[in-house]
């Protein structure tokens, strides 16, 4: 979209929603952070395409660097930032976008589940912001809980296992799963299958489950989180495993990020979280598309 066809009020509505959110968590004592967006390393993850800058990298997410100021005793943490991801586009994705991450030690995943409703509610409230239907129109009432399990079982033609061990589970997520998350109520889809948190905690338990979930709000997912996993040789192995699947996918996975396995035993039990910022602005907004809540697109550069 031409930038001089934006809504009229998309950008100021913009600044507001993000003013507010450093707000939110400024009043709860958490140190804002910036950390490099160009790096030599990443944490390698199959799934996503990082955007070489010369012989380093830009940042798919601040995560690692984030998590060493965890281990370096910053207890509370939060940062917006723009991360950048090859072929990231469509009506709901951009190859840069803002990414809203906080981070917490002594924390959980169930504590970022209730992080993320005190957030959207203070943001409704503050902005007082209107919804005729869907999800963030009670965004007050109780939200819905789900498992992974669960919610293949209700919605997908396959279970949850049988969709991963098909190596289908993507699909079947996003074709039969998703569209029904967050209609009525904002949604947390919750307890991943252990080989899709390669960061994340697995459960005492249960160790077949990562302790991972995704917000949904009207079909949207907006927010990614997880208990942190603090073993550096599990997260090692884990790494390696996704080195694994990118050389088998044909991509060249990049270099092992060697200081932050070597900082990341002194962290001590913490939650972390992504939250999509382009994405949280249209849901409040009303609008179709990214496209409507961004000042440029990469079409019109």
């Amino acid at each position: 979209m031409p930038i001089d066809q934006l809504p009229p009020n998309s950008l100021w509505q913009r600044a507001s929603i993000i003013q507010s959110v450093r707000k939110f968590f400024i009043e709860r004592e958490y140190l804002e952070v910036e950390t490099p967006v160009r790096l030599p390393c990443l944490a390698p993850e199959a799934h996503i395409e990082p955007i070489r800058s010369a012989d380093w990298y830009l940042q798919t997410s601040p995560e690692l660097c984030m998590k060493r100021m965890l281990a370096a005793g910053h207890p509370r943490i939060f940062q917006i930032c723009k991360c950048f991801r090859g072929q990231e586009r469509g009506k709901r994705h951009l190859p840069e976008f803002t990414m809203l991450e906080w981070y917490q030690r002594d924390s959980d995943y169930l504590q970022l589940m209730n992080d993320c409703e005190q957030l959207l509610r203070f943001l409704v409230k503050r902005l007082a912001l209107q919804f005729p239907s869907g999800g963030l129109s009670a965004v007050d009432d109780p939200w819905q809980r789900v498992t992974v399990a669960d919610a293949f079982s209700q919605y997908a033609t396959i279970s949850s296992d049988a969709a991963l061990a098909e190596n289908i589970f993507d699909e079947t997520l996003v074709e039969y799963v998703e569209p029904h998350l967050g209609r009525k109520v904002p949604t947390f889809l919750y307890d991943y299958p252990a080989g899709l948190g390669s960061l994340a905690r697995l459960k005492r338990n249960d160790p077949s489950i990562a302790e991972r979930f995704e917000l949904y709000i009207d079909g949207i997912e907006l927010a990614n989180g997880f208990s942190e996993l603090t073993d550096p040789i599990e997260q090692r192995l884990r790494f390696e495993k996704e080195q694994t699947l990118c050389r088998e996918n044909g991509g060249i996975p990049g270099p092992m990020p060697e200081i932050f396995l070597e900082e990341l035993g002194a962290m001590s039990s913490a939650a972390g979280i992504a939250l999509g910022i382009d994405r949280l602005v249209m849901l409040l907004c009303c609008a179709e598309k990214i496209d409507d809540v961004v000042s440029f697109t990469p079409e019109i550069l």
